[in-house]
């Protein structure tokens, strides 16, 4: 009988044998199921945070901020400097013939969670007109735009998932004022849809401000940035950081999703050394379970690679099938699921966990790593055993 043959019968036999190992059997796929599952859980929350944040920017539209801040809630550009940037040659006019430009204003406001009274950092955007022809992904599906000049605010959809009373028709009040909500915006999942919009003069006047957290700016085309961020920060009249809104918001999101990434590992690794240790317990013991018969194979010709061959094979279907119900069990729990968390500049940002196929994939990766390290000591051991000891049950 040829060595193949012999691990094909001998696989067959071993996993044949299974149901009757079931209890131990099942030890392993929960185990390594809670491995998955909870790795993969914290990695489908980076990831959503990530494409949230990701998918808020476009190449072609560029933000300006004050020189070595970290976000435009610590920015600040004086009325003048923002007049400065909107005359660049770089910058594309509008229908009107003026600077597709915004000048935004980004300031702190609270608002209750669903079944709490204690208010959370959410962020108010003033904007000027032209904000909206600069973002044709935004659109009202309630109501309507607030109006320049007057206490009106609209909020972005993911914000009224989160936080109680953003509805239309709701007042809010912020620094002893009553603001009215007049709409609510789609922005296609991005970071905006977290936020409350405004009119950026009326802004100013509420909360003090004499100028702005930051410029928004679409360009002529793709090839004018380097030499609009080379015009802007060579400027001696201005210190400006200058970004394409793509890089920008992709950067506020590498050091939230970096953490939670390797808050997963650690979790991850913690809980690989129970899931190995459980996995090697259940095969010692399905070995020890099959002295007799590994014993009585090896006398009639079987070699020691058929014997590992059936040993490495269970652990690893167990390892296989528990990835495959923590995986499950994570898409079903966590996939779309809804949260908010503090961003970079401190406030909510809402977002859903995103289960994807590469995130499975590393979840079913791991799962098969810790099913082969767990059966390899066994599988040695149970091919070393000499065949009178086997015969006798060891």
């Amino acid at each position: 009988m040829s060595s193949l043959t012999q691990i094909r019968e001998i696989v067959v036999m071993n996993l044949q044998s299974i149901p009757q190992r079931l209890g131990a059997s099942l030890v392993v796929v929960i185990g390594i199921a809670g491995v998955v599952g909870v790795m993969v859980a914290l990695l489908s929350m980076s990831q959503g945070l990530g494409k949230t944040l990701g998918s808020t920017g476009r190449l072609d539209r560029v933000v300006i901020t004050r020189g070595g801040s970290n976000g435009e809630l610590a920015s600040f550009l004086e009325r003048g400097s923002v007049t400065v940037i909107k005359q660049d040659p770089a910058i594309k006019r509008g229908t009107d013939n003026l600077p597709l430009a915004s000048g935004e204003l980004i300031v702190i406001t609270e608002v209750p969670r669903f079944g709490q009274k204690t208010g959370a950092n959410v962020t108010l955007r003033g904007v000027e007109p032209a904000a909206f022809a600069l973002r044709p992904e935004l659109k009202i599906i309630d109501g309507r735009k607030f109006r320049p000049g007057i206490r009106e605010i609209i909020v972005g959809q993911a914000a009224t998932k989160q936080f109680d009373g953003l509805r239309t028709g709701a007042e809010l009040r912020f620094r002893g004022q009553a603001w009215k909500i007049v709409g609510i915006f789609s922005t296609k999942g991005d970071a905006h849809e977290s936020e409350l919009w405004t009119d950026a003069e009326t802004a100013q006047s509420a909360f003090a401000r004499s100028g702005f957290s930051s410029v928004l700016v679409s360009l002529n085309n793709l090839d004018s940035f380097e030499s609009l961020k080379s015009r802007l920060t060579s400027d001696p009249q201005l210190n400006v950081d200058v970004k394409t809104e793509y890089d920008f918001f992709s950067g506020q999101s590498s050091g939230l999703t970096g953490v939670i990434s390797v808050l997963a590992g650690i979790v991850a690794f913690i809980m690989g050394i129970g899931a190995i240790a459980g996995a090697l317990t259940t095969m010692y013991s399905a070995v020890s379970a099959r002295t007799q018969e590994i014993g009585t194979l090896r006398a009639i010709g079987f070699g020691a690679m058929p014997v590992i061959a059936s040993v490495m094979s269970e652990a690893l279907i167990l390892a296989l099938a528990g990835g495959l119900v923590g995986a499950l069990i994570a898409y079903v729990a966590f996939n779309g699921y809804s949260v908010s968390t503090l961003g970079a500049g401190f406030t909510q940002v809402a977002f859903q966990f995103a289960v994807t196929p590469g995130l499975v994939l590393i979840g079913l990766i791991l799962a098969i790593a810790i099913g082969f390290i767990g059966g390899l000591l066994p599988a040695i051991r149970a091919a070393r055993m000499p065949v009178t000891v086997a015969l006798r049950g060891g």
